[in-house]
């Protein structure tokens, strides 16, 4: 498969997603969002099943990529954009329910390998990314020598996952954002060499 039949079927299966959420995902939904066949589909995935574990690969990529192209900023500034990546805005409702998709997925994952294996390896990259951002801000002097990288990553992800989650399943409207605050004002703020920074 060419690198932009597997982008154009990617794309599909994120906006199939946003449309059809998990349970009610069909290939031919992924067919009609890409134009292409439902026979096609399955010359590459044999079933939904292998399309959406393949998915999430690809999810995982995208992710790399992104941070690959934030390297060069601040680790301050990296962390903080990190952070607001979790939030999204009231009207934001594509990304709410792309979230309430991958939710759908993720409930699966303890009975399926294949998922558990793509959203374990998802976990591992994103507290890797947080624990390299803070490692990065403690050698440049910007954030307190005594800071514990591994503790402050599993801190920030799980506060931000499970605020994104409350605000998408409850229907809270600016929940996301709310916690965000308070992460940088009681968590993130006090990392800084100078806390004036913050200001």
């Amino acid at each position: 498969m060419t690198d932009d039949s597997r982008e154009a079927i990617m794309e599909a299966t994120h906006r199939a997603l946003r449309e059809h959420g998990y349970a009610d995902l069909t290939m031919q939904d992924i067919a009609d969002e890409s134009g292409k066949s439902t026979s096609l589909l399955h010359y590459h995935y044999d079933t939904k099943h292998d399309l959406l574990v393949a998915f999430v690969g690809y999810l995982i990529e995208e992710f790399e990529a992104e941070e690959r192209g934030m390297a060069e900023k601040p680790a301050e500034e990296r962390l903080r954009e990190f952070v607001d990546w979790f939030v999204f805005a009231p009207g934001e409702d594509d990304r709410a329910a792309f979230h309430l998709a991958l939710l759908e997925l993720r409930a699966q994952a303890p009975f399926d390998e294949a998922y558990r294996e793509q959203l374990r390896r998802s976990d591992e990259l994103v507290r890797g990314t947080i624990v390299g951002i803070v490692e990065d801000g403690i050698e440049s002097g910007v954030f307190r020598a005594d800071a514990e990288p591994e503790a402050i990553a599993r801190l920030v992800f799980a506060t931000m996952d499970g605020a994104r989650t409350r605000q998408a399943t409850l229907a809270e409207a600016g929940y996301a954002a709310e916690v965000r605050d308070a992460l940088y004002e009681h968590v993130l703020d006090d990392l800084l060499v100078d806390p004036e920074r913050a200001e």
